[in-house]
């Protein structure tokens, strides 16, 4: 074939074409996507959704300059405008970008806002992460307190729970207020100095752009130096300090397993307060599903009044695939309740007017148009999962009666053809 797929992407498909790819079967997808978004507007967030373009500035001001993502991972380029855009690597900017610019923050009501989106970021695929990725995000925005981090951080575990994830640890932190992070950020220089020499390429580069993010490094040389380094928590403020310390008891009451980890930074340059992660064992290197964090004064920076927020994240390619392999449960994929197999073209037209009334009464219903033999109508009803099977032939359309034949147990049903719509309909709500 001269066409082939873009590098670190993917189909996602009605049926699964090997063992690995099962999470990319399109069923799943959508029962993933039910939940989050049944699991949100349990929680009185509403969807947003915005375009895949935007202009690269919103990204270098609302993300920041230094990050991994504005440096090494954008799809960025100049379109016939002579404009800078780029394909969105994260929610939260666009998020904000729409608020501000529809002035949403006049509209009356809670400012609850989730998104389920692609973005894109260039990087090298491995399991968990691809150049196009799907993301399910949740912003909330005018509140500072406490309980407002507590809310979120449980409506992620909420969804996790929801679609049977186990062994879920919550990895939490204060990366404090601006007041906290200066002094912070002093300590921490004066004591990496000595060992600038020692800290790994992306370190010292981080080291005097965002030196915080040194504490995010995956290098093993940058974590052996950051044993003895300066923690954190020892520079917060008392008003950063207690607010952490509310969010942990919130946690505590709902009875969600937490762990403080007193590196985590998150990757991003508009936390401040609150930062997690949520991360598994059953994905390896790559073992974080989910997180976020609040981010007071991005709204500002972008344009807009200066609220207070707080958000988060997750990857559904790394949830879905925790879930296959800890063997969560899946709904059935779609099938019709019954499939009409015609012998002859006589019968073929009633099949076909048959099948459009029962889904005019939302009825599943599929037929076999081929034309071809009983033998392979009736191989094409099991090869849908039809729960019902109708075949129609000369008897059929001089008596006007038919056999619902049941495909799992073999037992057939008598039913007229004017009896047939009150016959299935009540057994709709038991079709899974």
């Amino acid at each position: 074939m001269n066409y082939s797929i873009a590098k670190g992407t993917f189909d996602i498909l009605p049926v699964e074409t090997n063992e690995e790819d099962k999470w990319r079967e399109s069923s799943r997808w959508q029962y993933l996507e039910e939940v989050m978004r049944t699991t949100a507007h349990d929680y009185g967030f509403k969807e947003i959704r915005t375009p895949i373009l935007e202009r690269t500035e919103l990204f270098i001001r609302g993300v920041g300059e230094s990050t991994d993502i504005v440096t090494k991972e954008m799809y960025t380029f100049m379109d016939r405008g002579d404009r800078s855009m780029t394909l969105r690597p994260e929610g939260t900017a666009a998020t904000i970008r729409a608020f501000v610019e529809k002035k949403l923050y006049a509209q009356p009501g809670l400012l609850k806002y989730f998104y389920i989106e692609p973005m894109f970021r260039y990087e090298r695929p491995q399991a968990g992460r691809y150049r196009q990725h799907h993301q399910f995000g949740a912003e909330a925005i005018g509140i500072g307190t406490p309980e407002q981090d507590g809310e979120l951080i449980d409506m992620a575990c909420e969804i996790y729970r929801r679609l049977g994830l186990k062994n879920l640890v919550v990895q939490i932190n204060s990366v404090g207020d601006s007041a906290s992070r200066a002094a912070y950020k002093e300590a921490l220089t004066q004591y990496l100095k000595p060992f600038f020499s020692e800290l790994s390429e992306d370190s010292q580069v981080r080291f005097t752009k965002n030196i915080l993010r040194i504490l995010d490094s995956k290098d093993a040389g940058d974590q052996k130096i950051l044993k003895e380094a300066p923690r954190l928590e020892n520079f917060l403020t008392p008003e950063v300090k207690s607010h952490f310390e509310q969010v942990l008891k919130l946690l505590e009451a709902l009875k969600i397993h937490y762990t403080v980890n007193s590196k985590l930074v998150r990757g991003l340059d508009y936390y401040n307060k609150t930062v997690f992660e949520i991360t598994t064992q059953d994905l390896g290197a790559q073992n974080s599903i989910g997180g976020g964090g609040r981010y007071d004064g991005l709204i500002e920076t972008v344009g807009g009044p200066n609220l207070p927020s707080v958000g988060f994240a997750t990857g559904m390619e790394r949830v879905l695939q925790t879930m296959m392999k800890q063997g969560a449960y899946f709904p059935q994929a779609a099938h019709p309740l019954v499939f009409f197999v015609p012998i002859g073209k006589q019968a073929l037209q009633l099949c076909f007017e048959l099948a459009c009334t029962l889904r005019h009464e939302r009825i599943p219903a599929e037929i076999d148009l081929s034309g071809k033999k009983m033998q392979h109508g009736l191989q094409l009803a099991n090869q849908t999962n039809a729960e019902f099977v109708v075949v129609i032939g000369d008897e059929e359309l001089k008596t006007k009666m038919i056999k619902l034949k049941n495909m799992a147990t073999r037992e057939a049903i008598d039913c007229s053809l004017s009896d047939l719509v009150a016959k299935l309909k009540p057994l709709v709500k038991s079709h899974v």
